[in-house]
């Protein structure tokens, strides 16, 4: 699935310049702990979270993740679009909960992220 394909499953706004939207994207990882997406998640990824603290970035940074896509509806602050900028990290803004936003990526055939024992 590629990012772009992700944006229009969320009906997601980015907010960031020049995504790139061609890039595929292997798995999806939802969470609001980081330290769960950092224990978890894997390269490759897109990150839905309801997190909008530049935390979220630092994290997709750390972990390899391509983009992060807040649910909700809810808009980051400047601090966390503009490190996202520096960062080269494409933001989004999706209008659905975290809980619908995951089933419709998992119903289009984006894997989860799996815990490794």
């Amino acid at each position: 699935m590629t990012l772009g394909q992700i944006q229009e499953t969320l009906t997601a706004e980015c907010l960031t310049e020049k995504p790139p939207l061609s890039q595929q994207v292997m798995v999806g990882c939802a969470s609001d702990l980081m330290s769960d997406v950092l224990a978890f998640s894997q390269t490759e990824a897109v990150l839905l979270t309801g997190l909008t603290s530049p935390q979220s970035v630092r994290t997709a940074e750390i972990a390899d993740i391509i983009a992060v896509i807040f649910v909700f509806g809810k808009e980051p602050p400047a601090e966390t679009i503009e490190l996202a900028k520096d960062t080269g990290i494409p933001l989004f803004v999706s209008p659905f909960t975290l809980y619908v936003a995951s089933g419709k990526l998992y119903e289009s055939g984006l894997a989860g992220c799996r815990a490794t024992s």
